[in-house]
């Protein structure tokens, strides 16, 4: 149990890696839209991968991998408009509104993302007596280059640089939590609930990198984003060959 809640702990620690190297760090538009795409491909395969193939072979026949896909791509839809009009309320005169709209997107997408994520972790040192190395690499990963988009969005935004790396670290204990969540509350679910759940973030991932990731990536980053992409996308993917 104490195993599910470290490795959920470590996933989640790469966000505030993230968030320190984007404030220490003096990263260019074009090299952010470069590490962006590189995070875009990670992902692409780490849904392709680890979450809807899984999902696939845990469902067993008893479906439910599109009712999570659509699930997740409508619930990431939802509350990205939500968030976008209570946050367009609170914007400063003094802020960026662009920059704090990817902001928003792109922390809900790590958000909506990370939970189903962390409860797959506890699954895997469920099932098996340790945590999955590929899943928690992509995992880990994915997240820096997020973390990095999302903090220099609110930097740019405005957002004060403490408060920022704060919550960074309350959504590291979160992810932990969840992971926690996952060996226990998972341990009596069904293939088919497992399979949803696998599912669903993979939908919100999906969603998230067609209207954050790969737009940002591309305006910043010009054409190489795409073979940027396409790095990322085969370095996941060699990681989640290994046995």
């Amino acid at each position: 149990m104490g195993e599910a809640l470290l490795w959920g702990l470590v996933a989640g620690s790469s966000l505030v890696l993230g968030g320190v190297v984007a404030l220490r760090v003096s990263i260019s538009r074009r090299a952010l839209g470069l590490i962006m795409a590189f995070g875009a491909g990670v992902l692409i395969s780490a849904v392709a991968y680890e979450l809807v193939h899984e999902a696939l072979e845990t469902s067993a026949g008893e479906g439910g991998v599109a009712l999570g896909l659509l699930a997740g791509s409508a619930v990431f839809f939802g509350a990205e408009v939500m968030i976008d009009r209570l946050g367009s309320r609170r914007t400063r005169p003094s802020d960026d509104p662009q920059a704090a709209e990817a902001g928003r997107s792109l922390t809900l997408g790590i958000i909506l993302d990370g939970i189903p994520e962390s409860l797959v972790l506890g699954l895997t040192v469920l099932e098996t007596g340790s945590v999955s190395v590929a899943f928690l690499v992509a995992v880990f990963i994915a997240n820096i280059p997020e973390a990095i988009g999302a903090t220099t969005a609110f930097a740019r935004a405005g957002r004060n640089p403490t408060r920022i790396i704060r919550f960074w670290i309350l959504v590291a204990i979160g992810f932990g939590v969840t992971s926690l969540a996952g060996y226990v509350v998972l341990d009596t679910a069904s293939p088919r609930t497992v399979a949803i759940v696998l599912a669903f973030a993979g939908g919100a991932v999906l969603t998230m990198l067609a209207n954050t990731m790969m737009p940002e990536a591309l305006h910043y980053g010009g054409k190489l984003a795409g073979f940027v992409t396409t790095v990322g996308f085969a370095l996941a993917f060699a990681i989640s060959s290994l046995p």
